[in-house]
């Protein structure tokens, strides 16, 4: 309990170093010292219970700058939340694109995911009421502009060539997934299943009950084609994507473990299975789940994307398996997070594990400290 104590005092001092003035977290040092939709969603929701108004700083300045026109360049569209922004700077670091950019697939959904959450904890109508025009043109933005061949899939093609290739939290300027566009990832769906309900109950208490039916009716179309079009029936396990030609991306990734929390899945024996496969030896590793199966063929132990250990993914995930009841397998990975902090004296940004060691020296360097790495720890020691 001592230790503890002070292991959470220390975790704190490092999430205090990404605070904002204004509030939020920006995604990390040094590489990273930018506000970030998806991180900074992501870290807000790990700190809810005891910080909640990190939250409320977080989706008051994600509202500011949601999207407003369409801008090709910026890959903005009204009512998209953006992916990337730094408050000081017109123009990215590498000179990719201006900001703020806004090519990012799931953050305008974990916009409306994090606000219930955030609504649910603090009951703060005052708040809900003084953005609700936000909740409703990012949801306006899910049905006009993430799903335009409206199969009720959000999907995304980049805009401005210069700009991110795949707009996922594995995101990269190049085609690293080989998944040729539009894209349909697999989380992306779930996380849109939970942003409809969640947003149906911010409608309730808005006694908005014709958008209440619109979302629930949407959300259980969206279940049901989706539960038929991911499921890799001779894997008993969801596709990672699908491709611009409707056809599944076959990969096993760590991707379907986010639809855990989300409730996208519908029959009990395929969240076993997914379970099941997410503890399978080419995927769990003693310091955790990997990004990418050790038998796909372009698996890497030290990738970015296609086969490290990322805390942040695993904590998603861990989160599905503490909803479902799943207690054993959260421990197995609060566990393996808690080891790799022990082994390493501090928990990056992401690490590869071989052999069952951990490997820090990779292509991309680790960053430290990271809102997403921090906010894992922080949560995992709070439970």
């Amino acid at each position: 309990m001592f230790t503890r104590y002070f292991l959470k005092q220390k975790i704190w001092l490092e999430i205090k170093r990404l605070k904002d003035r204004r509030g939020f977290l920006i995604a990390g040092l040094p590489r990273f010292a930018r506000l970030f939709g998806r991180d900074a969603l992501i870290s807000a929701w790990q700190l809810l219970e005891k910080h909640p108004g990190i939250a409320q700083a977080t989706l008051e300045i994600l509202s500011q700058y949601q999207g407003k026109v369409i801008n090709k360049e910026r890959e903005e569209e009204p009512g998209k939340i953006l992916h990337e922004t730094d408050l000081k700077s017109k123009l990215h670091p590498g000179g990719h694109f201006p900001f703020p950019y806004f090519g990012s697939v799931d953050s305008t959904l974990l916009f409306l995911i994090v606000f219930s959450f955030y609504y649910k904890k603090t009951q703060n109508k005052k708040f809900l009421n003084l953005h609700w025009e936000n909740i409703l043109k990012a949801i306006n933005w899910i049905i006009e502009y993430g799903d335009k061949d409206k199969d009720y899939f959000i999907e995304y093609q980049r805009k401005n060539q210069k700009g991110l290739f795949h707009q996922g939290w594995k995101d990269s300027f190049e085609d690293h997934l080989k998944i040729e566009p539009p894209v349909a990832l697999v989380e992306v769906q779930g996380y849109q299943y939970l942003a409809l309900r969640e947003t149906a109950l911010l409608a309730e208490e808005k006694k908005d009950w014709d958008l209440v039916d619109q979302l629930e009716e949407r959300a259980w179309q969206l279940k049901k084609k989706f539960n038929e079009k991911f499921w890799m029936e001779e894997k008993n396990y969801f596709a990672l994507a699908l491709d611009g030609k409707k056809q599944q991306k076959r990969s096993i990734t760590s991707n379907p473990g986010h639809l855990l929390f989300t409730g996208i899945i519908r029959e009990k024996e395929k969240i076993d299975l997914v379970v099941k496969r997410l503890f399978a030896k080419d995927m769990f590793t003693p310091y955790g789940i990997r990004t990418h199966s050790e038998l796909e063929e372009d698996f890497d132990p030290k990738s970015y994307h296609l086969g490290s250990v990322w805390p942040h993914d695993n904590w998603i995930i861990a989160q599905g398996l503490k909803k479902l009841g799943y207690i054993k397998e959260y421990k197995k990975i609060k566990n393996a997070i808690l080891k790799a902090y022990k082994e390493i004296g501090y928990l990056p940004e992401y690490y590869g594990v071989w052999e069952g060691k951990i490997i820090l020296d990779l292509p991309k360097p680790p960053c430290y400290p990271q809102a997403w790495s921090s906010g894992a720890l922080f949560n995992f020691l709070q439970n």
